[in-house]
């Protein structure tokens, strides 16, 4: 049997405010809660998986829901995922099968004449292995996630900057520029810093994807910036289009509305 929270309370999010979106997820202790998320980043949550791997109603990217819950005694966070699964089939009941589909995507590899990375200097800020927040904060100027243990990924008008992030996080978030999925092909370890420039175009891609294609900016060809493979080019790494069979889940059945609380 899959672990379970303790309690759990299910509730469609409130209408976002004009201009500003903040999404999060913050654990204290044995109290979990999750703000604002889209149906589809709770099933990637639960089977650890990527948003683009998640096949199923299109209302799965737009519909978001709070959910409140108490970790049980004895368990650890590492049984999250499990448990967001039993609260999906318990609440919106949720049947999924795997597959396996090709999709045409970049590998993050390694250019020829190798990596060009610092790696990110350890957080001796105190509290750092504390409650972990996982929160993103939008607005005209951009948006940042907020990782938690000094890790953020932030994009601007032009720019992305990563703090203390994975090779694998990293290709998660330039694949929110691009109009395939990002995959980590380095085989290199640690977390590192990053700044780079990316195009209006791919700014666009940006505002497309996080707004569930709600929002569209103009085109702009006078804009600066430079590509994401040029920026990403200066690590010494390298986006190469490559197709690659990726596993997905495919939603049978979900509710749209929870079960009473």
């Amino acid at each position: 049997a899959r672990p379970e929270f303790e309690v759990a309370s299910v509730k469609k999010s409130a209408p976002a405010t004009p201009g500003q979106v903040n999404i999060g997820v913050h654990i204290d202790g044995a109290m979990v809660r999750y703000s604002s998320l889209p149906m589809k980043s709770y099933i990637r949550m639960a089977y650890r998986v990527n948003d683009y791997q998640v096949l199923g109603p299109d209302w799965l990217a737009t519909e978001n829901f709070d959910i409140a819950a108490k970790l049980p005694e004895g368990a650890t966070r590492a049984q999250l995922p499990e448990m967001i699964q039993s609260l999906l089939a318990e609440r919106f009941k949720l049947v999924l099968h795997r597959d396996k589909k090709e999709f045409p995507v970049y590998a993050l590899v390694v250019a020829k004449n190798g990596p060009k990375l610092k790696e990110s200097p350890p957080d001796s800020s105190p509290g750092a292995k504390g409650n972990v927040d996982v929160s993103v904060t939008a607005g005209r100027g951009g948006g940042v996630i907020d990782l938690g243990n000094g890790s953020s990924i932030g994009y601007g008008r032009d720019r992305l900057e990563a703090k203390k992030v994975t090779l694998s996080a990293l290709a998660v978030a330039v694949e929110r520029l691009l109009d395939r999925p990002v995959v980590d092909m380095t085989g290199i370890a640690g977390s590192y810093d990053f700044s780079l420039e990316y195009s209006w175009d791919e700014l666009r891609s940006l505002v497309r994807t996080s707004s569930g294609g709600a929002t569209e900016l103009p085109a702009n060809p006078d804009a600066p910036g430079n590509s994401i493979f040029t920026s990403v080019a200066a690590f010494g790494l390298k986006l190469e289009p490559r197709k690659a069979p990726i596993e997905v889940l495919v939603v049978d059945r979900i509710e749209r509305t929870p079960t009473e609380n």
